[in-house]
């Protein structure tokens, strides 16, 4: 073996260990190892950065744009109310549940579908009782079953696409042809028939139940907070038990206000628009509420001109100063107020008041939670009605007026590449574009919503896919396959899947897609079949990140938010990479064949 191809898997080994040993980020790791092997000089320096301006790299970065876009206008969070409603038990929760997500994430990149999914399986969980832990690991591996299907369904599948079209575009390959949209739906959507029913009938049997170590969330400051049931929502008309008030932690319905009147309230009232909700909570529940649609804070002080959802919560504390201090809120605002705010919530001496807020008269040292818009930050550099103001960061209320458009922009999209009219990387851009001319989101927002690390890692995994294969590693890599397969295309397809499935479990789906594809090419051409079937191989092993929580993104969300243990991961994990490897081999074969 050439004293190259020792020092391109000296490299490799070395960013394994790092990936796994250390709490060093992957991006860092990534691009010392693309530096490394720049400096070693094991491949030509254009070819190491192509990954920068690699097809597949780019069309993932856009797509992070147009995800942020349907999140920004809550057009997935509308959806998929409509289509999971109101399950009355578990098995009812995720045959509504799973079958959309194996859908959605066909089309939206997964990573942020699940990130919108969990507070909703929360909210599932809360008001009906349910176990979260038996849905947030089949959501993530659902979203990955369905991220096969497509091309742009998942990242590892864009950047084999990628490297594809440029080994068609230098002639590298035995017969090789693009990478369609659908293509790997052959494996992807058998995988998704056979995966998603073994999760609902075994996952309560393999999944844990209710924690038996849940921590205790320490005592946290009372708030009385106040709202009204906007008109022709999905509150408005909504019966109490179907809101999911009284199941979230740590709040407590107070009273029902209607037209002036307290009313009785029981699981049978039925809400009407104007009604006030009064609720005695946490910080971290109010903006929960907050953020709930049809819901708005009942007291606003001077008119606000700005559009709702420009609009951010502030936790202020009254100071001794201000002129509302021995005032009715009622009364407020003063005469020649700046402000331009809405009351949330009022905390007194760490409690919840008994009375109605309009009726308290001010103090120094009250805590209040407030609805601004930008003008109040200025305005309050200026004043001293707060001596302590302090930004809740994370919370802001979705566009929903803008929700049909953001989904006619991705539809668009979607069949712009589906039927060939144009690349998935133009399409893409073209809807991150008119995500941003539609007003579906802001500039700053497609800037904060791009995974900048994630694309490091994708663009420094497609570079040293070039070392692989000019040191020879590749190659030499592809003979052993070859010869542990017996010359045979399906024991050699078996081999290039288990060691795609391992790194990716070990390490990424995408490192494992960069560092199997020149593998995987060179064992084609040694066998000398064709390589589509190999692309579609890796393509599924790549994600075939059942095993361990830390191989998939999704996989490393949904262990937080759940409280899995490692092996929980294990348990369910072993039997789905079985069911997936099973499928490919028997499938990838007959319709790509040799």
């Amino acid at each position: 073996m050439p004293i190259d191809a020792y020092l391109t898997l000296a490299v490799i080994v070395m960013t394994f260990l790092l990936l796994v040993r250390t709490t060093i980020p992957a991006a860092a790791i990534f691009f010392g190892a693309l530096a490394a092997a720049m400096t070693l000089r094991l491949a030509p320096p254009a070819d190491l950065l192509k990954g920068f301006s690699n097809q597949g790299t780019l069309t993932v970065g856009v797509l992070y744009i147009v995800a942020a876009g349907m999140y920004a206008t809550g057009a997935i969070n509308l959806i998929m109310e409509r289509l999971i409603g109101k399950p009355r038990s578990l098995l009812g929760a995720q045959f509504k549940m799973l079958p959309p997500i194996a859908i959605a994430s066909a089309f939206l990149n997964n990573t942020p579908l699940v990130a919108m999914m969990i507070p909703v399986i929360r909210d599932i969980s809360r008001t009906y009782r349910l176990t979260a832990r038996h849905l947030l690991i089949p959501l993530s591996f659902t979203s990955i079953l369905g991220g096969i299907c497509t091309l742009i369904g998942t990242s590892s599948n864009l950047i084999i696409a990628g490297l594809v079209a440029a080994a068609i575009a230098d002639n590298t390959g035995p017969d090789l042809q693009p990478i369609r949209m659908f293509d790997t739906a052959w494996v992807g959507v058998p995988a998704v028939l056979i995966g998603v029913p073994f999760m609902i009938m075994a996952g309560r049997f393999l999944l844990p139940g209710v924690s038996q170590k849940l921590s205790e969330r320490p005592l946290l400051r009372r708030y009385r907070a106040e709202f009204r049931i906007d008109r022709q929502t999905c509150l408005d008309g909504c019966q109490m038990d179907e809101t999911g008030f009284t199941a979230f932690d740590n709040v407590d319905l107070c009273s029902v206000t209607r037209q002036g009147e307290i009313i009785p309230i029981d699981d049978h009232l039925r809400l009407q628009s104007g009604d006030r909700l009064a609720f005695a909570t946490d910080l971290h529940a109010i903006t929960d509420l907050w953020r709930q649609e049809g819901l708005t804070p009942y007291l606003s002080g001077n008119p606000m001109d700005s559009e709702r959802h420009t609009h951010q919560l502030v936790n202020a504390v009254i100071s001794r100063r201000s002129s509302a201090v021995g005032r009715k809120i009622s009364d407020l605002p003063v005469i020649g107020s700046p402000y331009q705010i809405k009351l949330v919530a009022l905390s007194r001496r760490a409690e919840p008041p008994d009375t109605p807020l309009m009726d308290l008269t001010v103090e120094a040292g009250d805590n209040v939670v407030l609805e601004v818009n930008d003008a109040f930050f200025y305005e309050s550099r200026l004043d001293m009605d707060f001596s302590v103001t302090k930004t809740l960061e994370g919370y802001r209320l979705q566009r929903t007026d803008r929700a049909v458009v953001a989904g006619l922009i991705t539809l668009g999209m979607i069949l712009s590449a589906a039927m060939g009219w144009m690349t998935m990387l133009n399409a893409g851009m073209l809807a991150s574009g008119a995500m941003l001319l539609t007003g579906c989101l802001s500039l700053r927002t497609a800037a904060r919503s791009i995974d900048w690390g994630t694309l490091t890692v994708i663009a420094c995994a497609v570079g040293i896919e070039s070392a692989i294969t000019h040191s020879g590693l590749a190659n030499q890599l592809a003979l052993g396959i070859t010869r542990m397969g017996g010359g045979s295309p399906l024991m050699s397809l078996a081999a290039v899947f288990l060691g795609g499935t391992v790194i990716t479990n070990v390490i990424t789906n995408n490192a494992a897609a960069a560092f199997m594809f020149p593998i995987a090419l060179a064992t084609a051409q040694q066998l000398g079949v064709s390589f589509m079937p190999f692309a579609i191989t890796i393509m599924v092993a790549a994600s075939c990140a059942f095993i361990t929580p830390t191989g998939y993104q999704t996989n490393m969300m949904v262990w937080s938010a759940g409280g899995y243990r490692f092996t929980d991961f294990i348990k369910i994990g072993v039997v789905m990479t079985m069911i997936l490897g099973a499928t490919t081999l028997v499938i990838t074969p007959i319709v790509f064949p040799y």
